[in-house]
């Protein structure tokens, strides 16, 4: 998945989580509101709003489960290739070490 993906998938989390935030306090804030249009509406309201924390839920898991992935592929390569793994940090290394000795 490249970063482009992640991080609109990030704002999808943090706008949905803002969402579900907005509708409770509306909830909250109709709560004293009589009627059984009202009720009604409420009730739908907060069914919704469940059914988007369960699927925020699960599309957390599912990041959180591909980022274990990706990091236990990491391991894998570090321990099968040592030295490839050691020359590509000493040029990280390099590169970020110039770039801070010019600012």
């Amino acid at each position: 998945m490249d970063d482009m993906t992640m991080v609109q998938k990030d704002k999808l989390m943090g706008d949905l989580r803002t969402v579900i935030s907005d509708a409770e306090e509306v909830l909250r804030m109709t709560a004293s509101e009589a009627g059984e249009s009202a009720a009604d509406l409420r009730g739908r309201v907060q069914a919704r709003m469940h059914q988007a924390k369960d699927e925020l839920r699960h599309l957390q898991e599912a990041a959180v489960a591909k980022a274990k992935a990706a990091g236990h592929a990491a391991d894998d390569f570090v321990h099968d290739n040592p030295w490839k793994s050691i020359g590509i940090a000493a040029g990280i290394g390099l590169v970020v070490g110039l770039l801070v000795s010019r600012r």
